[in-house]
């Protein structure tokens, strides 16, 4: 038996669940299918459980891309406030922490849930769990028709979106699907890499810090290449947030923001008291104190911080009145300008999303369709990606939603 559909949607995440809905209540008949027997497990974990949906301040300029403007398009036509409305008529409170990040007051269910209604009102079919085991395009009369061989019978329709996601957090589900669908068709692919990952340091290297393990204070961080110039540090991208301290290295938001920016063997350098003049106030400190300069330095930074720092010199372990001019500036310099060098990150089991995927030069910004008529791409698996703070969910939106729109427009062409 043959099942027939207008438009296939593969892929039961964020973007999969608001591009089926919406494109079932424009009309069209949807098949939503998905390999795992749970629909969106990035949107259950997400924000400690409370998912981080979307961010008040999202503009193209949160987004990294191969093509940066690519993004304009969708993000324009399908803007925070439009999904904030959404929220608001399935009557799910919802709160604002910081910089513009939007949580769900109860849990990420309720975001779920708001999905899985919106494809019911659009009478959306869904199968899970329904493993892909084929694509093929066959043309018909001069119109692509695309048989998808499943593990529940072979599938019709002229009409395909690809929104499988990235590499991210495969222990629930993410797999190379989408990128294989798009080689397939002769699509070209940006190396996709693990990104909003801790970065992690060698063993050796990082022993007097791991001690540290657990401790977060805020910063500035960026980076870049190790010869940069003043000019191109200045152009550097540089984030203003809190690190943490882990066994292995680094994480929390600062560091979390500038892995997607980290390429390996370029260093990251943090200023760890941001707004604070270190060596100013440490050769204050030598005229008129006779404490240790570990405890002074601990009035400035975290004093875990400071006994480890000051630990690794036997010549900063004296009272500041007998430290010379050079040492306290030489300290309070490196504090504001540490450089060191990841040798690597916690990769795709840790990373809360994947940079790179389907080149934005084979897909149309307006309808998200590729150069293979019918065929689309939708989401994470797209090169095109946010920062940390909810700019993920609003491109799974924004992209869901233009794509939508265009396989409406096209089936009527179709029918027609």
């Amino acid at each position: 038996m043959t099942y027939k559909f207008d438009v296939v949607v593969i892929g039961a995440g964020a973007a999969g669940l608001f591009c089926a809905g919406q494109a079932g209540q424009l009309g069209l008949k949807v098949l939503l299918v998905d390999h795992s027997d749970k629909v969106a497990e990035k949107i259950r974990i997400s924000g400690g459980g409370r998912c981080n949906f979307t961010n008040r301040d999202a503009t193209p300029a949160q987004f990294l891309s191969d093509n940066p403007h690519f993004c304009r398009s969708a993000l324009s036509r399908y803007t925070p406030q439009d999904f904030i409305e959404l929220l608001q008529r399935h009557g799910v409170p919802f709160h604002e922490k910081h910089k513009g990040q939007l949580f769900c007051d109860r849990s990420a269910e309720d975001i779920i849930n708001l999905l899985l209604a919106e494809c019911d009102d659009g009478q959306v079919t869904r199968w899970q769990p329904c493993s892909i085991k084929s694509v093929v395009c066959a043309e018909q009369a001069g119109i692509n028709s695309y048989q998808i061989q499943s593990d529940r019978g072979l599938i019709e329709a002229p009409q395909v979106v690809i929104a499988t996601g990235g590499l991210s957090i495969p222990k629930i589900g993410a797999t190379d699907f989408g990128y294989r669908i798009a080689k397939q068709f002769n699509l070209r692919l940006i190396e996709p890499r693990a990104a909003l990952v801790p970065l992690t340091f060698d063993g050796d290297a990082w022993a007097p810090y791991a001690q540290l393990a657990g401790l977060a204070l805020p910063v500035l961080i960026e980076t870049g290449p190790l010869d940069a110039t003043p000019k191109q540090r200045k152009k550097a991208m540089v984030f203003a947030e809190d690190l943490l301290f882990t066994h292995r290295g680094l994480s929390g938001p600062a560091v979390l923001q500038i892995s997607s920016f980290w390429r390996e063997g370029q260093p990251v350098r943090i200023n760890l008291a941001p707004g604070t003049d270190l060596p100013t106030l440490l050769l204050r400190a030598k005229a008129s104190s006779k404490k240790l300069i570990a405890n002074e330095l601990s009035s400035l930074v975290p004093g875990r911080l400071a006994d480890a720092w000051v630990g690794q010199d036997a010549a900063l372990q004296r009272p500041i009145v007998d430290a010379t001019d050079k040492a306290l500036q030489t300290l309070g310099q490196r504090l504001a300008d540490w450089q060191l060098t990841p040798n690597g990150s916690e990769g795709y089991r840790k990373a809360e999303v994947t940079v790179g995927g389907v080149d934005t030069r084979d897909l149309s910004s307006q309808t998200m369709e590729s150069k293979q008529p019918g065929l689309y791409f939708i989401g994470e698996v797209v090169d095109v990606t946010g920062w940390l703070g909810g700019y993920n969910f609003q491109w799974a939106w924004a992209s869901g939603f233009a794509c939508a729109q265009a396989l409406a427009a096209r089936q009527a062409e179709l029918i027609a």
